[in-house]
């Protein structure tokens, strides 16, 4: 069962998820500012900070003192130099600021804190950070002078988030907000992984969203049978995965799910089935696609020139969200979406992350943690595919990406944990506010 998955393993299973989630971890101890708390996006020289990775940083150190990598007041005091800074930023909304109405520009610079990149201020990496505030809050308990500012910092900031001024057509939840323009055109459209952000965003006590803007939500939902398995679809695997990181989902439905006798943590269960059937399949004819090697999500990829694969052209994207099964499809697998999968299926996870685990072993990877790795892209052998699901018997071992994401590394850290202890989870169901907010959008059942 997901939460105890580790009494399941065997000894090799679990010294390979150990090292997995320790190395993870790592990358918050290497990538934080010490003055801002600001985490930078990528390792890669100059990145600026990600405030969504900053979330996952909140929410990572909980597990640090359970895991016995980082004393209790150390991991108290990184919180509270995170929540100190977005507590005095600039809320002006200026081209060069930190945010607005409680939100945050998606990139900030990691020294100064002010917008980067001309970014967005963004709906969703704003409640990937509060929700990694309100977890931290939820674990550091005490009633030490240290652990009560952080409560206090922590429930400020999300009450200081106006989650109605995002609805600003309609009901329709806006993905992002400019200085120099407004509103994005743009909305939550279908099934992604907003799921979070309207739990927040309904459950708020000072500016909620409102009861339509949930249902204005789900009826751009898209239903499908897909190999012969139902269910709610978003092409990248990371959709599937995100939210759940926080909340669990198990058991609880809302009206959506009620009327597909479903729920959310079924219908990424059956995600990663489809991610699976259509790498058996490989219809592009990519080299390694199997049914253990898998894991189509956003992430970094080759931006090589074109190359003859399976006997025509083919083009590679770089960053980009990849989908299963409408693509984008270039041959590149995201490793940490297969590491995120572990709580849904791990069954199908686990011969998965051993293939890639070996591969670092014989030397033809670098990294089961790479943002992104291509069989195909920059290699001699191109065409014909090993339907196997083998890797080709070759020196060359392919694209893979050059230094570290730090949502890969978040979200692998998390569902690791959740998969050993569900640690997140309970300290999800412990917040009122997110209760309040699942109940709001009409969920039942189960632990609500």
């Amino acid at each position: 069962m997901a939460g105890d998955g580790m009494a399941a393993i065997g000894p090799a299973d679990a010294q390979m998820l150990d090292a997995l989630q320790r190395t993870a971890f790592d990358y918050f101890l290497e990538q934080t500012h010490v003055r801002t708390g600001l985490v930078a996006d990528t390792s890669r020289p100059g990145s600026p900070g990600s405030i969504a990775v900053v979330g996952f940083a909140l929410s990572v150190y909980p597990v640090a003192v359970e895991r016995g990598w980082m004393a209790r007041d150390v991991a108290v005091q990184r919180c509270l130099t995170t929540l100190r800074f977005f507590s005095g930023s600039d809320q002006s909304g200026a081209v060069v600021s930190t945010g607005c109405h409680g939100f945050y520009f998606h990139f900030l610079d990691v020294e100064t804190g002010l917008r980067a990149w001309q970014s967005e201020l963004s709906s969703i990496d704003t409640a990937l950070l509060i929700v990694g505030m309100l977890t931290a809050a939820a674990y550091f308990n005490a009633a030490t002078a240290a652990e009560t500012e952080l409560r206090q910092l922590a429930n400020a900031l999300y009450d200081r988030v106006d989650w109605h001024w995002a609805e600003h057509d309609g009901d329709a939840v806006a993905l992002g907000w400019r200085p120099e323009c407004g509103f994005l055109n743009y909305g939550w459209q279908g099934y992604n992984e907003a799921l979070l952000l309207y739990a927040l965003g309904m459950g708020s006590s000072t500016h909620p969203l409102t009861d339509a803007s949930f249902e204005a939500w789900t009826v751009t939902y898209q239903w499908e049978n897909l190999y012969g398995i139902d269910l709610l679809v978003a092409g990248p695997l990371f959709v599937h995965e995100f939210s759940h990181a926080w909340i669990d989902f198990r058991g609880i439905r809302d009206r959506f799910m009620r009327e597909k006798h479903c729920d959310y943590f079924e219908n990424s269960r059956r995600a990663v089935q489809v991610q699976r059937q259509y790498a058996i399949r490989n219809p592009r004819g990519f080299a390694g696609y199997g049914q253990d090697c898998w894991g189509l999500s956003a992430g970094d990829g080759p931006s090589c020139e074109p190359q003859m694969v399976a006997g025509r052209r083919q083009t590679f994207y770089g960053y980009a969200a990849r989908g299963v099964p409408w693509g984008p499809d270039d041959g590149t697998i995201t490793g940490s979406s297969v590491v995120a999968a572990l709580v849904f299926a791990p069954d199908i996870a686990l011969p998965a992350l051993r293939l890639m685990w070996g591969r670092v072993h014989e030397g033809k990877q670098r990294s089961v943690l790479a943002c992104g790795f291509n069989d195909t892209a920059g290699t001699t052998v191109a065409d014909g595919a090993d339907q196997g699901g083998h890797w080709p018997d070759r020196a060359e071992a392919g694209w893979i990406s050059e230094g570290k994401f730090g949502l890969d590394q978040g979200v692998t850290v998390l569902m690791i944990e959740n998969f050993r202890s569900g640690l997140l989870w309970r300290l999800t169901r412990s917040i009122p506010s997110v209760r309040a907010g699942l109940k709001r959008a009409g969920f039942s059942g189960g632990w609500l």
